[in-house]
């Protein structure tokens, strides 16, 4: 029962024992010379199998002229949460015990989102907020129990936006400079699925760009539709070039869309109710181009870089996306218009959320301005600028 007890306790300390012995340049048998007690003992304290007596503390401190506080401390309890998955965990026959996730308050709920949903390369470089367990095979809306890995306070400050521009991440490397606790995770979806998870309060910001032709106007038209309220706000992140990525030179001579029809050209398209995807489908139309004319039409990708991608690797010629997906890859650019990429966030976000307010200052900054115009293809003369719904 002792040893229960010592090993419970052990497991509720921090301990900095051999971090300070070493920078004193101190041998296990020199500490325990200058403190009085055996090496053994230094050696079972700095291998967390044993919990020093006040008196032993005291005397260690003594030794490396330091507080007791500074070579023991109370080790921060994990906080486990319960929170509503977003996405998919790991099939029944998936050996996955563990689950890294990303935490954060939207409204009155908590968001559970597994990392590697933010795809390949950002799983392996975003930390997670905590880890799930036991839960192959849990479906989205499900109610799961993470533990913590960050602060309470620090998932509750987190910003999740869902939308296609990667320039969001930037923002929150600029948000971070301030606001120190404060990040943003951008999940990557096409415009009508990022407003979906905006509507279902999934995301607290939803970043769009869909080309009204009529009208010759963003968003608002799609959103006057959808929404059918004014308790959101509409901000412009930024005015970007939207057109043709090609290979380098354009070796297939693509200028227009009855270009993209030849049937020596092949397509790599986004998925249905993505902005680009949109703007394509209403140019064939305008056209008359049946979209069973254009090879590679129904081969799709999820994000402007995965566009990039495949042009790149030459699995196909052609497709439409950014300008600056296209430099970022060493591709040709066909423009073909500018179009506002807009966010969306409810009003009553700003005033509940600790820190969404402040992302709107950062894209307005200078700072953010001028690297957002240096990545190329972006005008930022009508960031910030606010849209009503009215």
């Amino acid at each position: 029962m002792g040893q229960a007890h010592k090993a419970e306790s052990v497991e509720h300390f921090q301990n900095h024992l051999k971090d300070l012995r070493l920078a004193h340049s101190f041998s296990q048998g020199q500490l325990a010379g200058k403190s009085g007690i055996t090496r053994q003992a230094i050696s079972a304290i700095e291998s967390h199998l044993y919990l020093p007596t006040t008196a032993v503390a005291l005397r260690l401190a003594a030794a490396l002229g330091c507080r007791v506080e500074d070579l023991f401390s109370l080790a921060e309890a994990q906080e486990v949460i319960g929170g509503r998955l977003v996405g998919h965990l790991p099939r029944r026959d998936e050996k996955i015990s563990t689950v890294r996730v990303k935490v954060a308050r939207v409204g009155a709920r908590l968001i559970v989102r597994p990392v590697t949903e933010l795809g390949e390369v950002l799983a392996y470089s975003v930390p997670a907020d905590g880890y799930a367990t036991d839960v192959q095979g849990q479906e989205s809306g499900a109610t799961v129990s993470v533990t913590l890995s960050r602060s309470r306070q620090a998932v509750e400050q987190e910003i999740f936006v869902a939308g296609c521009d990667p320039a969001i991440f930037l923002a929150g490397a600029h948000l971070r400079q301030g606001q120190g606790q404060t990040s943003i995770v951008g999940w990557t979806m096409g415009s009508m699925a990022a407003l979906r998870a905006l509507q279902q309060g999934e995301v607290h910001v939803a970043g769009l760009h869909l080309f009204d032709p009529t009208t010759g106007e963003s968003n608002l038209p799609f959103l006057r539709r959808a929404l059918k309220s004014v308790h959101y706000d509409v901000v412009t992140f930024a005015t970007w070039e939207e057109g043709f990525l090609v290979q380098p030179g354009n070796p297939k001579s693509i200028r227009t869309i009855a270009d993209v029809a030849d049937p020596l050209v092949t397509l790599v398209n986004r998925e249905e109710g993505a902005g680009a995807r949109l703007m394509l489908d209403q140019r064939l139309r305008a056209a008359g181009i049946d979209s069973a004319q254009v090879r590679g039409y129904e081969h799709t990708v999820p994000s402007h870089f995965e566009v990039a991608r495949a042009i790149a690797s030459h699995h196909a010629d052609v497709g439409v996306g950014i300008r600056s997906a296209a430099q970022l890859f060493g591709l040709d650019f066909v423009p073909l218009q500018a179009a506002r990429y807009d966010l969306v966030v409810p009003k009553a976000y700003l005033k509940s959320h600790p820190t969404l307010a402040h992302l709107f200052d950062t894209i307005v900054s200078r700072s953010f301005r001028a690297e957002i115009d240096a990545l190329g293809g972006y005008d930022t003369t009508s960031t910030g600028m606010v849209h009503s719904l009215a």
